[in-house]
C-alpha cells in the first residue's frame, strides 16, 4: 500500500510540475535541417534543444543528425544545457531517446544541481518537442505511445543512468 501511494504521489508531482510550467509557444523557434520535412518521417530524427537564458526563447532543430552548428557557440560549450533526443524504431518499436549531459569534462554545477535542473525542466523540453514536431505527430498518431527514455550523462555513477518518463502523449 505505502508504494503504491509513493508512486501515485511521484505520478501527482510530475503531473503537477508539468501543468505549473507551460510552454510558450511564441518562444518557440523550430528550424528543419537538410533532409528534415514537418510531415514525413525519416528515422532516426534528431532533435537539438537549446535556450536563451537571457529572453527564455526556445530554440528547436529537427533533422536526421543533431545540429552541431547550434550547440558549438562557445556559451553552449561551456554551459552544457542542451537537450539531445531523437526517435528511433527497431523491432521492438519506436522510442524518443533523450541525452542530457550531467557531469564530466568541464560543466559548470555539480551532478546533483544539473541533474535536478535538468529533470525539473525536462517536463517542458519534452512539450517544446513535442509542440514544435506536432504536424509529425498529428499525422504519426503512433509517436505518441512511444516511451520517453532519458539517458543522464555523468561521471558520477549515482547519476549516469536512464529513466522512463512514459510516453510523448504526457507531454501534448
Amino acid at each position: 500500500m505505502v508504494k503504491c501511494f509513493l508512486a501515485l504521489t511521484s505520478r501527482f508531482w510530475r503531473v503537477l510540475s508539468i501543468n505549473m510550467k507551460r510552454l510558450n509557444p511564441d518562444k518557440l523557434h523550430v528550424t528543419y535541417l537538410a533532409g528534415a520535412t514537418p510531415d514525413k518521417l525519416i528515422l532516426p530524427r534528431r532533435y537539438t534543444l537549446t535556450h536563451s537564458d537571457r529572453t527564455g526563447e526556445l530554440f528547436l532543430s529537427i533533422g536526421s543528425d543533431y545540429d552541431t552548428k547550434q550547440i558549438s557557440g562557445l556559451y553552449t560549450r561551456l554551459m552544457r544545457d542542451e537537450v539531445l533526443a531523437e526517435l528511433t524504431g527497431d523491432e521492438s518499436g519506436l522510442a524518443f531517446r533523450v541525452y542530457c549531459h550531467i557531469g564530466g569534462g568541464f560543466v559548470i554545477g555539480t551532478n546533483k544541481f544539473r541533474y535536478n535542473i535538468f529533470k525539473s525542466e525536462l517536463p517542458l523540453v519534452l512539450e517544446a518537442i513535442r509542440h514544435g514536431d506536432q504536424v509529425l505527430f498529428e499525422r504519426n498518431h503512433e509517436l505518441d505511445n512511444a516511451p520517453v527514455l532519458v539517458n543522464f550523462k555523468s561521471n558520477k555513477s549515482p547519476f549516469n543512468k536512464v529513466e522512463n518518463w512514459g510516453t510523448m502523449l504526457e507531454f501534448k
